[in-house]
Parts: C-alpha cells; structure tokens; sequence
C-alpha cells in the first residue's frame, strides 16, 4: 500500500504526500500521542481538533490551581506545537452538523480518538438534582475557568459543611481548596470570580465520604500529605476502624508498598497535635453509603445527606460493601459527587456501553474481535478515567507505537472514500469550514489569549487569570485583527 524509505523514522509517500493523521482531543493524550508519532513517523502530518479555542485538556482544567508544577508539561506541548509538521485546529467541534466524523475521514489516514471523558457518574439517589449539589467534575471545572461551568454559581457562604462522595485525588484537590487560606488561593490561577466565592465562603467543615474502608481509599500519599498540612485545620476519622483494619490487613499491605506508605501517613497523623486545634476540619468518613439527599424547608436546597452504614466483606484488594439496615444522617448545605467520569460515545466509533470507552487493542480500535483500518484511541476514552498525566503519557505512547508498527508492516489506513484520493488533511475541508462558518483557532492564536491571560494575572500578582467564557476568548482575536 505504501512505499517507504526510513530516514530518521518510518516514510512514506503515497503519491509524493505524508501520512495524514488527524487527533481529535487536545488534552495530555492527544499531545503525547502526536509527540511520539512525531518521532516515529518521519513523513506525517498531524492535524490536532479541538471543540475549544484553547488546548490542553484537564492539564487547563482539571488540575488543581495549587499544583502548577503538572501544569509544567505545557511547554512540551508547545514543542510539539512548533514542529512544522503539526497543526492546532482550535474551537472545531468533531462530531454534529459542524464537523461529522463522515465529513473527516476521507481526508485522513487515520484518526486517533483522544477526547477524554466529558461526562461524570451519578449517585443515582432521591435529591440529586436538589441546589447546591453538584459533580466534582463541575465544580472543578468552575473554579477553573472551563466555559462549560463558567456560571455554575455554588453557594458557599449559606452553609458551615460540605460533603464529598468519594475519596480519590480529585476528591482532597476539592477539600484543600474548600480549607485553604484565601491569600494562598489568591497567588494561584484560580478564577477570579472563583476567588470571589470562596472569600466570601462560610465552609469550614468537610467531610470526604466513602462506601468502603481506609484500605480501599484511591487518593494517593502526595495528596494526603498537602490535605495535611493545611494550617487550623483539625484532622478526623474512625481510628478504631482504620486501627482494625490495618491489623487485619497486615498481610496486604506489606505486599503493596504505597499502600502501605499511604496508611502510615494516616496512623502518623491522626496523633499529631497539629490536628487537634483550629476553627476548620476534615473528616475521612469509611462505611457509607449515600441513599438520599435531603432537601431544606423550601424544597430546593439540600439541607443533609443520609447514609447507610456499610460493613466489608472479602480480602482487601476485593472487598465489597454490604449494608448493615442502619442508617445516619449528615446536616450539610454543599454535596459534590466525585465518584468518576464517563465517556460518550462519537457516532461512527465503536463503543463498549458497559465499560464506558472505546474497545482497543494496544490503541487499534476494534469492532468486536475484528481491527478498525486507520482507527485509534488514547487517554481515558481508551483505557477508562483513572490515573494521573504520566500514566497517559505511557498510554499515549503505546498507541503511537501502534500506529508506527501498522505503518512499518504495511497494515491498512483508512481508505479513499467518495472519489478522494490525495488526503490533504485539514487544507482539504477548507470549504467544509467555509459552508459551515467554521473559524478555526491556531496555536499562534493560542499563544496570544495565553499571552493576555499571562498579562492580566501578572496585574494581580497571579500566573495567569484564565478567560473564562470562549467569547471572551476569540475577542482577544478579534481585537487582534481589528487592529492589523
């Protein structure tokens, strides 16, 4: 199918032109995939997609704003971002009437679907849809500056309590900004309008919730350690259960190191006199969980959460939660479920309902046991949400490999389809994008927002303070041009 030469990597000419490549998703998957096909692939060209104006993901919006050393990771993206081979195509949406995965193909050789998990997992209980009750993925990616969330507008001075479901890194990420200090807030990222809420915030109580015990928490020792040294923030948790299960699981946790370290934090802690005094706190609640979420007089608000009580049953690594019939309640005004994400499902892209992502085999995206010419996935959508950037890097990574082994054997690519036969990549639905008043934003463009974000948050003593709504991210452009 393909003549090659090897240069510096595999090329190719298919009547004189480079592989196409088009990655939809520019998040942390998107970006190391491109990375590495880059490296691999001496004659490709990568077209990168993404529905918003700017990129990176959850790198922009998912990470905590106290943590701006993942957000490092940034200028590698800008490296792959300068090879003249690559090409951001910003505020594109795959998928609808804008840009149908019918409408892209015949202009690629492959695709690689990266677009992350949009959505979150729901408790599924009376009261859910009560005010002040939101997702984690919502909330964070409030105080963020994700559009989406931009007027998510949470009540944080009407309540002394939060509750979160959940206790993994996403989970502490929102308890520790719940009980920072404001002025430390205020040297991050953070939104403005997010800073504004929280100076206002009345929170001083919250508890992070899960079904199931100490030795199944998901949260890593990096994060209980920050959790930890919030200053005036008392500590609390069962500690005859975290006692007990520790002595029961002794044998588990010598065979699995993190765990155990993560576990000596724990028992460290819970006696340290740092945790004993302060006007806010933290609970580690075990045992619960959630079957309703109770409203106030009004019948909008939530007022409290009840629980059911939970005991363990089986070895730690598999244990499950089995309710006990006993229940108790918890007065709260601000609940955020952070029990995970889910992908959806693109309309041409095969997708396991069950297991929320796409099926693959090493990134090759599969139709039941048969491989999908030309089709890949990396990131969460391949493997399902869980673990941290360098975790997608490996992934990423893998899926590269994938695309660069089916190249070198000559396995096929996505084929001509409606009599196109020169796959010009994105410069061949330049009049798709017109028809349809499609602009796309260039990383240049990129880099301009950034620079009125970097000088905007400069003003204040901040990193950056992120435009918040996409329209008044492309006014920075159309300043720009007005003034050309």
């Amino acid at each position: 199918m393909f003549a090659r030469s090897l240069v510096h990597g595999f090329s190719t000419a298919v009547s004189g032109r480079p592989l196409q490549v088009a990655i939809i998703g520019s998040g942390p998957a998107g970006f190391f995939t491109a990375h590495r096909v880059l490296k691999d692939i001496a004659d490709v060209k990568i077209d990168m997609y993404e529905s918003l104006p700017v990129p990176h993901g959850l790198v922009r919006f998912g990470v905590a704003p106290d943590h701006p050393e993942v957000k490092n990771v940034m200028n590698k993206f800008d490296e792959v971002a300068t090879d003249d081979r690559f090409t951001f195509l910003g505020n594109v949406h795959v998928g609808g009437s804008e840009l149908p995965l019918a409408e892209l193909k015949p202009h690629y050789d492959a695709i690689v679907f990266s677009y992350g998990a949009s959505e979150d997992r729901r408790l599924n209980i009376p009261g859910e849809d009560l005010k002040n009750v939101f997702s984690a993925r919502a909330f964070v990616g409030w105080y963020n500056g994700l559009p989406l969330h931009r007027d998510l507008q949470p009540d944080l001075d009407n309540t002394d309590t939060a509750v979160v479901i959940g206790q993994g890194n996403v989970a502490l990420d929102i308890a520790r900004l719940l009980l920072s200090p404001i002025d430390q807030l205020r040297k991050t990222d953070l939104t403005a309008y997010a800073l504004e809420a929280l100076s206002k915030s009345r929170i001083k109580h919250v508890h992070v919730v899960g079904r199931r015990g100490p030795l199944q928490a998901a949260f890593t020792a990096k994060e209980l350690r920050e959790q930890m040294k919030l200053p005036g923030v008392q500590f609390h948790t069962d500690i005859p259960l975290l006692q007990n299960e520790l002595t029961a699981g002794a044998s588990y946790l010598s065979k699995t190191r993190p765990l155990k370290r993560l576990m000596s934090i724990l028992e460290k802690e819970i006696a340290s006199p740092a945790h004993q005094t302060g006007d806010k706190s933290w609970n580690l609640d075990f045992l619960r969980s959630p079957t309703k979420i109770l409203p106030d007089s009004s019948n909008t608000t939530v007022q409290a959460i009840e629980y059911e009580i939970n005991r363990l049953e089986g070895p730690p690594n598999a244990c499950k939660a089995i309710g006990t019939g006993e229940f108790t309640r918890q007065d709260c005004g601000l609940v955020l479920r952070s029990i995970g994400y889910k992908s959806i499902a693109l309309e041409g892209v095969p997708f396991d309902e069950a297991l929320g992502r796409v099926p693959n085999q090493y990134g090759k995206v599969m139709d039941k046991d048969n491989e999908v010419p030309g089709m890949y996935t990396a990131g969460w959508l391949k493997r399902g949400p869980t673990g941290v950037i360098a975790t997608t890097m490996t992934d990423a990574y893998e899926t590269a490999d994938t695309i660069a082994a089916d190249f070198k054997e000559g396995k096929p690519f996505l084929g001509d389809v409606d009599g196109i036969g020169y796959k010009s990549g994105s410069q061949g639905l330049a009049e798709h994008f017109r028809q349809q008043s499609v602009k796309p934003i260039s990383y240049i463009d990129w880099k301009l927002i950034e620079k009125m974000e970097f000088e905007a948050g400069l003003k204040t003593g901040k990193p950056r303070e992120k435009f918040g709504r996409i329209e008044e991210m492309l006014a920075v452009l159309n300043t720009k041009n007005n003034s050309l």
